[in-house]
């Protein structure tokens, strides 16, 4: 199977000496193309720190990160920002879509920043916004369609550029339980229609559940892995299970 990430033995210390803080402690791990990848952990586990690093909005204190057999930790700044528009997708908590663009023109923004060509950027818009079921609201701004459709504006905008991977943070954390299953179902389809590969940080026991693969992350080391082979009720349970013994227990039924 063709690797897209390898994490090797990331450290992160914050602090100076006497008063340092090991938010990771050493974390391996891959993903390989067309996976979903959840990374589960309680809060101050250090699931955010490690998305952080692997999305070069951070450093760590020692280790690589391999990005389709391209290190990122070894890159030079003006490199790094061309290999981050070209081959990571960001899908974050809140859209952070820009409310002066329309949903049309806020999805086509990495596109333009690549200078591609107007036939090519309607065509990808064409093509994002109907995978996503957003066509309908395309000319209309943020502050005017719901919380759920302005989410999968922020995934066609993140999967416009056709990038290695993408790198979910929290996404459904503000939305309601429909538009949260709705947003997953999504990111499932495109997972499996597109064989996007995926790795989404979430504590949330049902929207790990979408997942194939769950990393479960203690005290800033990986403490086991999930692999899916069971229906997704199965899944969840299996998770709230592992999720109880690392607290941080997500306690709403399944929906």
């Amino acid at each position: 199977m063709e690797e897209i990430l390898i994490v090797e033995n990331i450290k992160k210390e914050y602090g100076r000496k006497g008063s340092k803080y090991e938010a990771l402690k050493g974390i391996s791990f891959k993903v390989y193309k067309g996976e979903f990848v959840g990374i589960m952990g309680s809060s101050g586990a250090g699931k955010s720190t490690l998305l952080n690093i692997i999305s070069t909005i951070d450093l760590p204190s020692l280790g690589n990160v391999y990005i389709e057999n391209k290190n990122i930790i070894k890159m030079k700044q003006n490199k790094l920002a061309d290999f981050r528009r070209d081959n990571l997708g960001f899908v974050f908590q809140d859209s952070n879509l820009l409310d002066t663009l329309t949903i049309k023109e806020n999805i086509m923004l990495p596109l333009s920043l690549k200078n591609e060509k107007v036939s090519v950027i309607e065509s990808r818009i064409k093509e994002v916004s109907k995978s996503l079921n957003i066509e309908s609201v395309l000319d209309k701004y943020p502050n005017e369609v719901s919380g759920g459709q302005k989410q999968r504006g922020a995934v066609c905008r993140a999967i416009v550029t056709k990038p290695s991977l993408i790198l979910a943070d929290e996404p459904t954390g503000a939305l309601d339980s429909k538009s949260a299953r709705d947003l997953l179902n999504s990111l499932v389809k495109l997972n499996k229609d597109n064989d996007s590969t995926i790795l989404m940080v979430t504590h949330d026991a049902i929207s790990a559940s979408f997942c194939s693969r769950i990393l479960f992350i203690k005290d800033g080391i990986i403490f086991t892995e999930l692999i899916k082979g069971e229906s997704t009720k199965e899944f969840y349970n299996k998770i709230l299970n592992t999720v109880s013994l690392i607290g941080g227990v997500n306690k709403n039924e399944f929906i």
